[in-house]
């Protein structure tokens, strides 16, 4: 739903006509910031690392048994209150450690397949126990750091904010097409908008939106979480293929009733 917020940011002389249509299509989201705590608890949100896992809850593997790794844990209770996401509990990513980073590309644009989640997995915890947790885990193999996205680990921190759409984005309408002097606006509005690591929002894509080839009839999927790539900090990398990004994407109904079985997991890169 289309808000009443403003760009805080100049344009260019041959942007600026695109503000209106432009600020049309803002709306919220919650960015999130990479810190230098490499030493997170087990139930705060981080990239990388061991999870929060119950002592009794059976550690998450494909269904041919080969365990997951960590991508991502989120604690709602560390994040601003936003329509949509839980208030509290614990909500987690996990990855094969493999050459295709746990993504089937036997099926990349079968959204009925992509919801079959084998060698990815979403996890949601509604309340958190802190004293009954699994510490040991030294029955996980050691990652292939060649294989896996993340190489190291890091706690999260959150900010309430808003961006308009991303020139990927499967319904971006805004600029003329994309030919002769109006690639410069496309590569402008691609340079300001889209990018990071963000839940909810517009997701950014290095190829085309997956969306584009659902059904009309069915419901619309919306970003759930993004993890772009990102080599800033001394503690963790993320890269995913050359310099891609990775997505999870979740119906509107399956948010709203907590329901975490039919996220569909994509990442490209250019």
């Amino acid at each position: 739903m289309a808000m009443n917020y403003k760009l805080d940011v100049e344009l260019s002389p041959e942007l600026e006509p695109y503000r209106a249509a432009i600020e049309a299509t803002i709306q919220p989201y919650i960015r999130i910031k990479l810190t230098e705590n490499d030493s997170p608890e087990l139930w705060q949100s981080k990239f990388g690392g061991l999870p929060y896992l119950p002592k009794g809850f059976e550690y998450p593997k494909s269904n041919d048994g080969e365990y997951l790794h960590l991508l991502a844990q989120i604690n709602f209770a560390e994040v601003p209150s936003i329509d949509s996401l839980p208030k509290k509990g614990i909500l987690q990513f996990y990855l094969a450690n493999d050459e295709g980073y746990g993504f089937d590309f036997k099926y990349p644009w079968d959204f009925k397949q992509l919801t079959k989640q084998d060698k990815f997995r979403v996890i949601y915890f509604a309340e958190i126990d802190k004293q009954n947790l699994v510490t040991d885990f030294s029955f996980l193999p050691s990652v292939d750091n060649d294989n896996f996205p993340i190489n190291g680990c890091c706690v999260l921190k959150f900010d309430l904010d808003h961006e308009p759409i991303s020139v990927n984005d499967y319904r971006f309408d805004i600029l003329p097409p994309y030919e002769g002097e109006a690639q410069k606006l496309y590569n402008e509005y691609q340079d300001r908008f889209g990018e990071g690591h963000k839940l909810l929002g517009y997701p950014d894509w290095e190829q085309d939106d997956p969306r584009t080839y659902c059904s009309p009839a069915q419901e619309p999927y919306i970003l759930l979480l993004q993890i772009d790539s990102d080599t800033d900090l001394s503690n963790i990398d993320i890269e995913w293929g050359d310099f891609g990004i990775g997505s999870f994407l979740i119906q509107q109904s399956a948010l709203e009733k907590l329901d975490f079985s039919t996220v569909v997991y994509n990442w490209d890169c250019g």
